[in-house]
C-alpha cells in the first residue's frame, strides 16, 4: 500500500491570520510619578521640576512607558504631561495608565492606528483569539472594525476552528 502524503491545507490557505500578539511592546516599563513628590504624596512644582531634571531616563530607552501614581495623591494634569514630555525628549513613548489593562488598551489604540489596513484589501482574514490576557478585548473589536470593508472575508479564532464574522 503507498503511503499519502498529508497536506497542510492551512498552509496552502489564502488566508491571513492577523495575530495581535506581533503587537505587544518588546520592552514595557513602569514610571511610578510618586517618586518625584514629597513624602510621595505632595507635589512641590519646584522640587517636582527639580527631580525630573535630575532622572535618569536612560533605562527607558528603547522601551514603551506606562505612567502612573501608586500613591492617592492629587496630581494637576500638568504634571503628568511634564513627566510624558521629558520621556519624549528621549524619544520614548508613553502613556498615562493608572492601570496595566488601562495603558494596554491605550496602547493598542495607537498602534493599531499606525497600520496601512489597506495591504489586507480583499483577502481573507482570521484575528487570531486565545492568545495573551494582556490584549485587551477592545483591541479585537477594534481590528475587525478596522478589516470591516477591506477584507473579502473575516474570522476570529485558529484556522481550523474560527467563527466567521464577515
Amino acid at each position: 500500500m503507498a503511503k499519502e502524503e498529508i497536506l497542510n491545507k492551512v498552509a496552502q490557505s489564502p488566508l491571513i491570520t492577523f495575530n495581535l500578539e506581533d503587537y505587544l511592546p518588546e520592552n514595557l516599563e513602569h514610571l511610578d510619578v510618586s517618586q518625584f513628590l514629597d513624602e510621595n504624596y505632595l507635589l512641590r512644582e519646584k522640587e517636582f521640576r527639580a527631580s525630573l531634571k535630575e532622572f535618569d531616563f536612560s533605562s527607558f530607552l528603547n522601551a514603551v512607558v506606562r505612567i502612573y501614581c501608586s500613591k492617592e495623591a492629587i496630581l494637576p494634569v500638568w504634571a503628568s504631561i511634564l513627566v510624558a514630555s521629558k520621556l519624549s525628549d528621549h524619544n520614548i513613548r508613553s502613556f498615562w495608565a493608572p492601570t496595566e489593562e488601562a495603558f494596554f488598551s491605550q496602547y493598542y489604540r495607537w498602534k493599531l492606528a499606525q497600520i496601512n489596513w489597506s495591504t489586507f484589501e480583499g483577502k481573507p482574514m482570521i484575528i487570531k483569539g486565545c492568545g495573551d490576557t494582556r490584549i485587551p478585548q477592545d483591541a479585537y473589536i477594534q481590528t475587525a472594525d478596522a478589516l470591516r470593508g477591506i477584507a473579502k472575508r473575516i474570522s476570529y479564532g485558529e484556522a481550523c476552528s474560527a467563527v466567521p464574522l464577515k
